[in-house]
């Protein structure tokens, strides 16, 4: 058993995922036991299969086909599996001493068979197996030199006529769909592998462009395609450094994918990777394609996802900025990237300089980025600016009004030693918005929020009696005012309570009591525990049939 332990699938899957494999046990079936690895079968959403490799170059591993193990995750199918397995502990020494003598037994036998047996043999596994069929006509075409052969397999396999009713391959047969695709990648990776691979680059290209014909009549929930379509780029990639093709036709390949002319969306092809293959010249004229590209639409993403990869490459920081210049955000979120960008490339004066443009261009200051905001009050306090962060501070909340917004303009008055006078200020403002007919408040008027973060207690209270609060701000300030004000906060916690009473279900009665908690150590602050034990006594008898707040209002002792 070294390899499997309880600890191992638990460390790999990770808490959430070994607990809900629990519920799996009983859902797998069609173990098999080989050497190193055990198969099975584990029924969840569909059936899946797993794997579980013992001895790996990194210990115990495994795959699924589920969603979440496509994405390499140790998933619950495979924990249950290791389970299932863990719970016959005898069984699978024997098993994988038995697998090491069959396929010992399995190499003897077929050693010992003469040619035009293993042929026989072969070609009864080609009549019976139509994968395998697949793969030797493929490795047969290419054998043979024959690139039409091999075209014409690959678009065989890459065709979703055979899998799709009415046009439209559902989720049901698209994992069959993708195992044949895959073919596809490797029949091509093979090419190059077997020293062709100048065909190996033709025919990747044209899979890249079938497979993005094929994915918008394909349900690939579960993104089988996608791995399909990252597989064509490695194959492309590989087939490019093996066959050193013309690095001005590749340029132009390169630019016309990532830009769109050929983007199936599955084949995210980054032409950095294909630097040492351009060389100096390709890479010139990929770069002159880019700016071309990005001058004819400035606000393209691709045209700036080019442009930018290949400045940065070139460590062209004014090309970068360019790129992003052109198109500003009106939130600044824009003038931040370009600061950022400015500071790596310690360019300090310049990039503070795009922070504050960042905040003068704002459309509506309170939608600006506050990460820029943040980042050029970070930048004020460094310099020891700090009349700079208040005046920002002040601007920011006067345009927002929020709690947040109150507290980073107290901070940094405080730090100003400027605060009294801010705070007058800050103030003012909200109690005219608290002033201001309004419909509705979500969550109260934002001075007594600030009134209470400032423990203002009986300003925060004259605030919520003048104007209104939320029944949070209302209990809010009972919990702070409890001490000071006992009979004001009982008035408050009795008025909340009031309406729990006639409401069912375990968090409502968890509010209660928490609220009659409140209630009686006012009632000790005022001295008045009789009152106290009346109500009690009332809620009791008219609310005896709900158990379970019976039950918890014993716990507490109420």
């Amino acid at each position: 058993m070294r390899g499997l332990t309880e600890t191992d699938l638990r460390t790999l899957a990770g808490a959430r995922s070994f607990e809900r494999a629990l519920g799996y046990l009983d859902a797998v079936s069609g173990i098999e036991v080989g050497d190193g690895w055990i198969t099975a079968r584990v029924q969840g959403t569909e059936r899946y299969e797993v794997e579980l490799t013992l001895d790996g170059p990194r210990g115990l591993s495994g795959a699924c086909d589920c969603p979440y193990g496509l994405e390499g995750n140790f998933c619950k199918h495979l924990v249950a599996l290791g389970l299932t397995v863990l719970a016959r502990p005898g069984s699978l020494p024997r098993q994988r001493k038995a697998a090491r003598e069959r396929a010992r037994d399995l190499d003897g036998w077929l050693s010992a068979l003469s040619k035009d047996e293993l042929l026989a043999l072969l070609r009864e596994q080609v009549d019976e197996d139509r994968q395998v069929r697949r793969r030797l006509e493929l490795r047969a075409a290419s054998a043979r030199g024959d690139l039409t052969a091999v075209r014409s397999r690959i678009r065989d396999l890459l065709d979703i006529g055979p899998f799709a009713q009415y046009g439209y391959v559902e989720y049901a047969d698209a994992r069959a769909y993708a195992d044949q695709a895959r073919q596809a990648v490797s029949a091509i990776g093979a090419l190059t592998g077997s020293g062709r691979a100048a065909d190996a680059i033709t025919l990747a290209r044209e899979a890249m462009r079938l497979l993005a014909e094929a994915v918008e009549s394909v349900d690939d929930s579960d993104g089988r395609l996608g791995q399909i379509g990252a597989g064509l780029a490695d194959a492309h990639l590989d087939a490019c450094r093996a066959a050193h093709p013309d690095p001005e036709e590749l340029a132009h390949w390169l630019a016309g994918h990532v830009l769109g002319d050929a983007d199936d969306g599955l084949t995210d092809i980054d032409p950095l990777d294909y630097d040492d293959v351009l060389g100096e010249e390709g890479m010139a004229v990929l770069r002159k394609l880019a700016v071309e590209a990005w001058r004819r639409n400035r606000r393209g993403w691709a045209e700036k996802y080019l442009m930018e990869r290949l400045a940065k490459a070139g460590g062209n920081v004014d090309a970068v900025i360019a790129v992003h210049a052109a198109d500003l955000a009106p939130n600044g979120h824009t003038h931040l990237v370009i600061a950022r960008e400015l500071e790596a490339a310690r360019r300090f004066d310049e990039a503070l300089e795009w922070a504050e443009r960042g905040i003068r261009d704002a459309r509506d200051l309170s939608a600006v980025d506050t990460a820029l905001v943040d980042h050029l009050c970070d930048r004020y306090a460094r310099a020891g600016r700090t009349a700079d962060v208040v005046a920002v501070r002040r601007d920011h909340f006067g345009a927002r009004r929020s709690l947040f917004a109150y507290q980073q303009l107290r901070a940094a008055a405080r730090a100003a030693d400027s605060w009294p006078a801010e705070r007058e200020g800050a103030l003012a403002l909200l109690r005219a918005d608290a002033e201001r007919p309004r419909q509705s408040w979500y969550g109260g008027p934002v001075l007594v929020d600030a009134l209470l973060d400032d423990k203002d207690v009986d300003a925060a209270w004259q605030a919520a009696t003048g104007t209104g609060a939320s029944d949070q701000q209302w209990l809010a300030l009972a919990d702070q005012a409890r001490a000071a004000r006992p009979a004001d906060a009982l008035g408050v916690y009795l008025r909340l309570a009031e309406p729990l009473t006639e409401e069912t279900g375990n968090k409502v009665y968890e509010r209660l009591v928490g609220l009659l908690l409140s209630i009686r150590d006012c009632h000790r602050r005022l001295g008045t525990e009789d009152e106290f034990t009346a109500y009690l006594t009332v809620l009791r008898a008219t609310r005896k049939r709900k158990r379970n707040l019976m039950r918890l209002m014993d716990e507490h002792g109420l």
